[in-house]
């Protein structure tokens, strides 16, 4: 039985002291509460907030994930930060190959490669993201995409390796838009991606590694898709800023 994941992804969004309330107020709501323990818990606050909400969350059941990586370990490299800086403040968890850094920001297959053989090999958990624009999906190459990130991403990696990924499904079009794949759709490209998992290492691999759902999940749509067979959770973006909601997901879940 895969142990649901429920990953807030704050963007762009809260400053420092705005971060540590929010992060201060879902522990308290957490605290004791036998479901705390049944699902993981992660949110993943700006650079500058990391180490602030690192302290709050310690000892709790939520853990930390920062929203990138650079694959070097130090160097001249202009508004990066690398594995071993996320490590000192307590950091578990990492986005890799979000569709905001892939559209926005330029970021490759390969480069996404990189940062998933890093960041295992300092001993975090990346968290792959994956998935299609509207015109790929209009266009019904959702698979083909999908593939090709997805075999980008592990290109290299061993089995134990591989087994320590957790990855995400984002349908670009249902990214802050309000608009999400029904439970349906969300359910045949997870199932695709674990399908896929099993061509590429082993049937009993992939059906370990969890595979979250990342377009507008919310409290009323959560539990809907969480009760697919393949949905192994949510990358959660808005719906995170806010405890009630943020609750309200992993409850579903």
């Amino acid at each position: 039985m895969r142990k649901k994941i429920i990953a807030g992804n704050w963007k762009m969004n809260k400053t420092v002291d705005e971060s540590a309330k929010l992060a201060t107020d879902l522990v308290a709501a957490v605290k004791g509460q036998p479901y705390a323990e049944s699902v993981d818990i992660v949110v993943c606050p700006t650079y500058v907030a990391l180490d602030r909400v690192a302290g709050i969350v310690k000892g709790s059941p939520v853990k930390l994930g920062a929203q990138d990586v650079h694959f070097e370990n130090q160097g001249a490299f202009t508004g990066k930060v690398s594995t071993d800086m996320l490590k000192a403040v307590g950091v578990t968890y990492v986005i890799l190959g979000h569709s905001e850094q892939r559209t926005l920001f330029g970021e490759t297959d390969e480069n996404v490669r990189k940062k998933t053989a890093k960041v295992l090999a300092e001993g975090l958990i990346p968290i792959i993201c994956v998935g299609e624009t509207l015109a790929e999906r209009d266009g019904g190459i959702t698979e083909k995409v999908v593939g090709i990130q997805l075999r980008a991403a592990y290109q290299g990696l061993s089995k134990d390796d591989a087994a320590k990924t957790v990855i995400a499904y984002e349908p670009v079009w249902a990214i802050g838009t309000g608009r999400n794949a029904t439970d349906e759709q969300a359910q045949a490209v997870h199932k695709f991606i674990r399908r896929l998992l099993g061509e590429i290492y082993d049937a009993p691999l992939a059906q370990g590694i969890r595979i979250q759902y990342g377009g507008s999940m919310k409290p009323e749509n959560a539990a809907g898709l969480m009760a697919q067979g393949d949905v192994d959770g949510g990358l959660i973006g808005g719906a995170s800023l806010k405890v009630d909601a943020f609750l309200g997901i992993i409850k579903a879940a």
